[in-house]
């Protein structure tokens, strides 16, 4: 039977922050309890209610245990593919959400309570492989889409674009992507803080960050790290089995989605290669947007799903309306100058709180 995007979409507002403080910006945003936020505004004035709302003072771990993080990393352990995206306008917080403080490094760890899901699903999967008893093979793959060309971080020397193909068995997938294994979950925390702040030659150096009006580091693309769990049960009899390879395993992916922000460009002031790269960020979203749309329909009424408008959406497929579990974390900020665009994140997500899918 079909089960609701699981979990349901969930909110987190950031806090003001000093310039929007100093410039005298208002709060618009206001969570009314657990599950319900407002909007308050000249001429906007609306309530949206979603499964968590986590406001300003919400810490790390309390969105990593309300949001149901934790019975994503458990369903990837049982063989299914589970997805984390965080969506919203630039600077609304989603790279802090995923992967913590953008200064921590491997020599100035960030503090424990400000690590991101990321981190902290690492460290549930490192919990939940000894109290099953199971042994966990670890892969990891690391992609970017940057001006709708799908590109490795992994693969060393200068980062080129790949081809993205279609199967039956497989659906789209990326051709000659690079996954490396590891033999503990410290070492992909490891590649997640190469990520923030690398050392030559290793991977998201490269993904494209920039700074203008809204953020200092805004993304410019739309990174995806997915984590392939590969888990067999301890048989206590399989030493007496005639056949010592014959325990079952399963095979599940944990994803995660730092999608570039959306943004228009008249406030964030690029002109040039950023007014580029903005354009394309801006199509994607839109295509992500529509598919969501067609995708809250109800069965009967959907037409064709148009996966094929961008690479994201092509790479997100399976995730949004396949076999996948996926959960969104839309990120929005609270000052009365981004109304606008706080109000369409939330949108968003109450379309995607309507989609169903087989996981």
């Amino acid at each position: 039977t079909a089960t609701p995007l699981c979990p349901h979409p969930t909110i987190r507002v950031r806090p003001l922050t000093c310039t929007e403080t100093r410039r005298g910006d208002r709060q618009v945003v206001h969570s009314l309890g657990n599950s319900t936020v407002h909007v308050s505004a000249a001429r906007h004035d609306a309530t949206f209610g979603f499964s968590a709302v986590f406001d300003a003072g919400a810490s790390q771990e309390a969105v990593f245990e309300g949001s149901g993080v934790r019975q994503l990393v458990e369903l990837a352990i049982d063989g299914f593919s589970c997805t984390v995206f965080a969506f919203g306008q630039t600077g609304s917080g989603k790279t802090y959400t995923l992967m913590g403080p953008l200064t921590q490094t491997e020599t100035r760890p960030a503090a424990p309570g400000l690590l991101g899901l990321m981190q902290r699903s690492f460290a549930c999967l490192l919990e939940q492989s000894r109290s099953r008893g199971s042994d966990l093979a670890l892969s990891a793959s690391y992609l970017e889409i940057y001006n709708e060309q799908v590109r490795d971080l992994l693969s060393p020397g200068p980062p080129c674009a790949l081809p993205l193909r279609w199967s039956k068995t497989r659906g789209f997938y990326v051709e000659n992507q690079l996954s490396v294994d590891f033999e503990s979950l410290e070492a992909i925390a490891d590649l997640l803080l190469q990520a923030l702040n690398p050392p030559p030659p290793a991977g998201s150096q490269r993904r494209r960050t920039s700074a203008h009006a809204l953020n200092r580091h805004s993304s410019r693309s739309h990174a995806l790290l997915t984590i392939h769990v590969r888990s067999r049960a301890h048989d206590p009899l399989q030493h007496m089995s005639p056949q010592p390879g014959a325990c079952p395993s399963k095979q599940g992916t944990l994803c995660f989605v730092d999608l570039a922000g959306s943004e228009r460009v008249k406030e964030t002031g690029s002109s040039g290669e950023l007014s580029v790269e903005a354009n394309s960020i801006n199509r994607s979203l839109l295509a992500l947007g529509h598919c969501i749309s067609l995708l809250a329909k109800p069965q009967g009424k959907r037409t064709h799903i148009p996966y094929r408008d961008s690479k994201l959406t092509r790479l997100l497929a399976r995730s949004l309306g396949g076999s996948g579990v996926t959960l969104m974390v839309a990120c929005i900020s609270p000052s009365s100058r981004c109304l606008s665009e706080t109000l369409s994140t939330l949108h968003y997500a109450s379309r995607a709180c309507r989609v169903t899918t087989r996981p």
